[in-house]
């Protein structure tokens, strides 16, 4: 068995703009409702519901530059860059993230020009300006006061360089080989860890990254949007209807862990990775 002592931080991701493609990074500042820049934009449609890649899988070609103090620098095929600023303090608009209601601040009609004709339906980009209040964790699994950003759900996602091997394997042995191997983007993942068992993440209650601690309230369940390739756009069949077959819990098809910060700090591609329950 791998011992943990070996398990270590092998690569960290940002999403600036919720559902467009992630930024790998070095290190990263983590904040109670996630890392640093990430997910504190979205999109929303006219009726206020959140858009992502379930919707709209062109999102995986748009990509956001993360700027300092907050922007973004917006990319997409077709379309000239825009840089979008964080907006002033506004008004905000409602907003539903999978049925849960939350505020945000819309960008410049600039912003939803670009998005819209990108994607060629209407849609506004919001920015999340107060993620201490704005939005709580789902409670059934919150702790009191925790929040999160645009994310899904929770404030990270860590997955596993052996859970990913242990799934293409299966993969590789069923009807649909011909899409694997998957690339680990498929999980739009904040933090990939190598030197732990397949699926070791399943049992995590607690864990600490560097210096920084983690609770870890539960396995993420995946949607289709991990069939979606994130450098094309075009979806397949996997991972899901290998995960339907051997990682069905729950009624959940499980790959990776969420996880919710309990200290501050800064976590770095290297950093040890021990579970302390």
């Amino acid at each position: 068995m791998v011992g943990m002592g070996t398990a270590e931080v092998q690569s960290i991701h940002v999403h600036p703009v919720k559902a467009f493609r992630g930024v790998s990074l070095g290190e990263a500042v983590v904040e109670p409702w996630g890392l640093a820049g990430d997910r504190r934009w979205a999109l929303i449609d006219d009726g206020g519901k959140v858009v992502t890649q379930r919707e709209e899988p062109r999102l995986a070609l748009a990509a956001a530059e993360p700027l300092a103090g907050g922007g973004v620098r917006l990319s997409a095929p077709g379309r000239a860059p825009l840089t979008v600023e964080v907006p002033e303090a506004a008004a905000t608009v409602p907003m539903s993230v999978f049925g849960t209601k939350v505020e945000g601040v819309p960008a410049a009609a600039a912003a939803h020009a670009w998005c819209s004709a990108y994607l060629e339906t209407g849609v506004r980009l919001v920015h999340m300006d107060d993620p201490a209040v704005r939005r709580p964790v789902d409670p059934e699994y919150a702790l009191p006061g925790e929040t999160v950003s645009f994310a899904d759900g929770y404030p990270l996602l860590v997955t596993s360089v052996t859970s990913l091997d242990a799934l293409n394997a299966l993969i590789a042995e069923g009807r649909n080989a011909d899409e694997g191997p998957l690339p680990m983007n498929r999980f739009r993942p904040n933090v990939v860890v190598a030197g732990t068992e397949p699926w070791a993440e399943d049992h995590w209650t607690r864990i600490s990254v560097g210096g920084v601690l983690f609770r870890a309230p539960k396995p993420s369940g995946r949607c289709v949007v991990t069939t979606t390739d994130q450098s094309t756009a075009v979806r397949g069949r996997e991972p899901l209807q290998t995960l339907a077959r051997h990682r069905r819990i729950g009624g959940k098809l499980l790959f990776g862990m969420n996880l919710v910060p309990l200290s501050p700090g800064t976590i770095r591609v290297g950093d040890p990775v021990r579970v302390l329950d």
